[in-house]
């Protein structure tokens, strides 16, 4: 018999917050709302057995810890933005893997929203602390 490991993940969708975001010399100036989503590796098995959130990820404390993030950089990029944030989520929460997007509406005129979207690694913990 053949076992299949099973790839959970808890997932936020759409979280706003208000930063300083952008190299252009207004944007520097005000705040601007960008949203962001990110999916994590999680084992739901055991919360969902024992009915426990001390059993899975704390998604409430990771968007949390993202927003306090986020509402105090003042980064260029969103590029740079998504990096560092995986990185931070990583090192502090212990996870394997993180995926994020970051969107910018209303960056472009005539579209939606802009935006980036980057998986890292606890490999990709080792360069940032050299």
């Amino acid at each position: 018999m053949t076992t299949t490991r099973r790839q959970d993940t808890i997932f936020l969708r759409g979280l706003e917050v208000e930063c300083i975001i952008g190299f252009i010399e207004w944007e520097r100036r005000i705040r601007q709302r960008v949203v962001i989503d990110f999916e994590v590796p999680a084992d739901c098995t055991r919360a969902a057995v024992r009915d426990d959130v001390a059993d899975t990820l704390d998604y409430k404390r990771v968007a949390k810890r993202i927003i306090g993030f986020v509402e105090g950089s003042e980064f260029n990029l969103v590029e740079t933005m998504a990096h560092r944030m995986a990185l931070l989520v990583l090192e502090e929460f212990g996870i394997e893997w993180i995926r994020i997007s970051i969107n910018k509406p209303g960056a472009i005129r005539g579209s939606r929203d802009v935006g980036v979207s980057i998986e890292r690694n606890r490999a990709d913990l080792a360069p940032a602390q050299a």
